[in-house]
């Protein structure tokens, strides 16, 4: 039986709205009644083909899972070894202990996304969840810049500014003032995010219902700038203004080679990672915010849009994952900690590995000994039946 195209383009729409942005606004009588008609009428575009949300359905919780496995594991990894006693306390290592953490906090929500996705945008966790991993996205989409952001600053001032204090109780203050910040930017989430049901697709969606249209574009705009142009533009001053006093103070170099091009290379490579991430999704993301707000976009622009954002995100997630890979490759120093914590913890497992085996080379010699009662050497040979 043919499909009805007025339900066709509905489908295309919902599956452009809740696919392209994890915390897209739809606004569910706009998009019953007058968006679905507005594309039908103009539905020339057919920028949401059923080839692609197939590869979206089945391609995107693989990359999900994988994401998760490995990000998990690599944060977790970092945590272990800075928060070991015999770590040193650094203003680096501060910024990079709670990049962790968000990663880390973000990354529990990410099997959620992939059950979604795997039952065709049908949310069936329930309104709780749906608003925490909402949250969860939000918050670590403005933690992790933030924090990078002060690595940058953090790195600028201890080169160009050697002199300076840097304190790590100083870095946490402002640590938690970032988490207090990132927590103030997902009340909009907690508040517009919920479960909505879609009775034409017989979906639900976990969506935003802002009570106006204009609110999506407006944060999206917002995010865009807060969450990646003005930290980005940060990045690239402070680290433009090392080059330039690097550059003009060779002596420097000459002094401390090693220690700047360690930490220098591990910051700028997280810094790369991120911009590399990120950067596609935010461009998709504000074409689709100028489509939102009336601008017209050619149907080419529409199908790119539709098509890579999914992937742009899978991108953008993959940072979570690539951050700690980073600490390994490129630090020095996190290679070191990571040895010593094998060297601390080797022993005492080697330990207590041999304790359970000796332990249960003890229990089976007792067992080897203890005869079974019901044996015929057990018995006294007077009551043998054999000898009677």
């Amino acid at each position: 039986m043919q499909t009805d195209p007025k339900q066709q383009q509905l489908r295309k729409d919902l599956l452009y709205s809740i696919t392209v942005k994890m915390d897209t606004s739809i606004n569910g009588t706009y998009l019953d009644d007058s968006m679905s008609q507005h594309h039908f009428q103009n539905g020339s575009c057919d920028y949401l083909s059923p080839t692609v949300s197939q590869y979206q359905k089945r391609l995107v919780p693989i990359f999900y899972t994988f994401i998760f496995l490995l990000g998990f594991l690599g944060n977790s990894l970092v945590i272990c070894v800075f928060c070991q006693s015999s770590s040193r306390r650094t203003v680096a290592n501060t910024y990079l202990v709670n990049l962790a953490c968000s990663d880390l906090l973000f990354l529990c929500s990410l099997p959620f996304w992939a059950v979604y996705y795997s039952m065709g945008y049908d949310w069936v966790f329930g309104s709780t969840a749906c608003k925490l991993c909402g949250a969860l996205l939000t918050l670590n989409v403005y933690a992790s810049v933030f924090f990078i952001t002060c690595m940058s600053v953090d790195r600028y001032w201890a080169i160009v500014y050697p002199l300076c204090t840097r304190s790590v109780c100083h870095a946490r203050g402002i640590s938690a003032m970032i988490w207090l910040v990132a927590v103030l930017s997902t009340l909009p989430t907690l508040v517009f995010r919920d479960t909505h049901y879609f009775r034409d697709l017989n979906v639900t969606a976990c969506v935003m219902t802002y009570p106006k249209e204009v609110w999506h574009p407006i944060l999206t705009l917002i995010k865009i700038t807060l969450g990646f142009l003005l930290p980005f533009i940060i990045m690239a001053t402070c680290y433009s203004r090392i080059g330039c006093h690097l550059m003009a103070t060779p002596d420097l170099i000459d002094q401390g080679q090693s220690r700047i091009d360690r930490v220098l290379r591990m910051v700028i490579a997280v810094v790369l990672a991120f911009f590399l991430c990120w950067c596609t999704f935010h461009i998709l993301a504000f074409l689709g915010a100028l489509r939102d707000l009336g601008v017209t976009l050619s149907c080419r622009t529409d199908q790119a849009v539709g098509a890579l954002l999914p992937i742009s995100l899978c991108l953008g997630f993959s940072n979570s994952a690539i951050n700690p890979f980073l600490y390994c490759f490129v630090g020095n120093h996190f290679r070191e900690q990571l040895c010593r914590l094998y060297e601390e913890k080797a022993p005492r497992l080697s330990q207590k590995r041999d304790s359970i085996s000796t332990r249960l080379s003890s229990f089976s010699r007792k067992l080897s000994d203890v005869k079974d009662p019901g044996t015929v050497e057990n018995l006294p040979q007077k009551d043998c039946p054999l000898e009677a």
